[in-house]
């Protein structure tokens, strides 16, 4: 992995003018800025294609899953049974599209719902069988393909990549 950005394959101080509309300083942007500016469109390319693979990823899962659903799945895959307002807020959405989507991964089999115990109005929700299968065929496979995209990386920086996702993903939560 390259310490500077600029060093990337393939990199040209042309493609940050291009995409930013002109050369940094005549738009009186900072000198200091031009690592935002990467940043942004680092992100973008980054947020463009995980849209893109959480599609596919969906789609493997159960050929009539939204993609928007693929995130539930990993959730209760990795957490376990919890209730519907949990996940709810851990996903960001608000409680009828919670429900529109926990209705739909019920009606493809990929989940149950039972009342909490603790609390009859509440719902917990978990993975069947069926759905704890597929969603794990399917990581597992996504897996593989991360071994093989950074093989030429070394495992410390791979997880100095992680780290400072989740450091990102907390700081967004704010």
């Amino acid at each position: 992995m390259h310490e500077d950005h600029d060093d990337r394959e393939g990199h040209d101080d042309r493609e940050d003018r291009e995409e930013t509309g002109g050369d940094a300083s005549s738009r009186g942007v900072e000198r200091d800025d031009r690592e935002f500016l990467s940043l942004e469109r680092e992100l973008t390319v980054l947020l463009r294609r995980a849209r893109a693979n959480q599609g596919e990823m969906a789609r493997e899962v159960h050929p009539d899953l939204e993609s928007a659903a693929y995130g539930l799945l990993v959730r209760l895959e990795e957490c376990g049974r919890q209730r519907a307002t949990e996940l709810a807020a851990y996903i960001g959405v608000g409680k009828a599209t919670m429900s529109r989507q926990l209705r739909a991964l019920e009606q493809l089999g990929l989940i149950a719902r039972e009342p909490d115990p603790a609390d009859g109005r509440a719902w917990l929700v978990d993975l069947t069988e069926e759905g704890r299968t597929r969603v794990r065929r399917v990581r597992d496979a996504r897996r593989e393909r991360y071994v093989s995209h950074f093989s030429d990386w070394d495992r410390r920086e791979v997880g100095e990549l992680a780290r400072l996702l989740h450091q990102l993903n907390r700081g967004m939560e704010k």
